[in-house]
């Protein structure tokens, strides 16, 4: 298993936030299972799966060979987590056990190149800097492979997710075909994340069509941007789609209004990686074993699935 590195106080207490919040607004219990309605076999609503899928992984050989010899020989990966809300990454509730759809691949990749990751939380904005100084080997946080980071750093993708937006019960928003829909509303979405620099490039779209740009509110903790949604300082969440689902399906009052764009998502890498042909095999082991399926199936994201893993992928159009 690999060894985690304890957050920083801040970091632990934004991702028990959100996960305190899904769980305290829930109500009622979950069906057992899978695809995009429910939160996988081993949690009821308002709880976070625990099913074990990764104990059982084996090591590949073949996949091993692929890592450099100094990799092999060492044995060992920093790798570098992004924490924010299921089902990519949170905090059960003894508060330092890391769960999520990105933990459990990591793990089983782990597993299979027989390497031990020292995993240490960091903030999503800070991963892909350091990434690039050499500071972490790979790093995970949910990252959407885009054409502006495909120049400064390697991708092997796991799952695909992409960009969506939720809100209110009560809010008129029917659907975001356009960014244009938003013009004159406040919308909350996540610091340092594809969503705050879509929203930053795409505001001149309101006064170039003669309407009032809408305001982007950022927040650093999953907790907070829930709760402004929930008592009217922001009228929408721009967030991954899974995320969104799994938490509208957990909180009374809000619903998911639609997936606005895909994004294959991916282990991120100092650009010019060696590991990144090991990483791909073994996300390809996991598909051929049954391991992949299941970690979807438990979080509740089997519509995520992709048919193969690969390196660095043009952007989806």
């Amino acid at each position: 298993m690999p060894t985690t590195r304890l957050p920083t106080t801040a970091l632990r207490t934004a991702a028990l936030l959100v996960t305190a919040a899904l769980a305290v607004t829930a109500c009622g219990s979950g069906r057992a299972a899978t695809g995009a309605g429910d939160t996988g076999p081993s949690a009821g609503r308002g709880t976070v799966p625990t099913t074990d899928v990764v104990s059982a992984v084996r090591k590949d050989p073949a996949a091993a060979a692929l890592l450099p010899a100094a990799v092999r020989a060492r044995g060992t990966l920093a790798l570098a987590a992004g924490v924010g809300s299921p089902p990519s990454s949170t905090y059960l509730p003894d508060g330092t056990t890391l769960a999520g759809q990105d933990i459990d691949f990591a793990d089983a990749v782990g597993k299979v190149l027989g390497l031990k990751l020292t995993r240490e939380v960091a903030g999503f904005e800070a991963i892909l800097p350091a990434l690039d100084s050499g500071k972490y080997d790979v790093g995970t946080g949910n990252f959407g492979v885009t054409d502006e980071r495909r120049r400064t750093l390697d991708f092997v993708t796991y799952i695909n997710d992409g960009q969506g937006f939720a809100t209110r019960q009560d809010s008129p928003l029917k659907k975001v075909t356009s960014l244009t829909r938003l013009c004159g509303l406040t919308v909350a979405t996540g610091a340092g994340t594809t969503f705050e620099t879509t929203l930053a490039e795409n505001r001149h779209r309101c006064a170039d069509a003669g309407k009032r740009p809408y305001d982007v509110r950022t927040y650093a903790d999953p907790g907070a941007l829930w709760l402004s949604l929930q008592q009217g300082r922001t009228d929408v969440v721009m967030n991954t789609i899974n995320g969104l689902r799994y938490a509208v399906r957990q909180q009374p009052g809000l619903r998911f209004l639609n997936e606005f764009k895909r994004l294959d998502v991916g282990f991120a890498f100092k650009k010019g990686t060696l590991l990144a042909p090991a990483f791909q095999a073994a996300v390809n082991r996991l598909k051929k074993d049954g391991t992949y399926d299941r970690i979807l199936a438990k979080w509740g994201t089997t519509a995520s699935a992709l048919t193969t893993s690969r390196i660095s992928p043009p952007e989806k159009r």
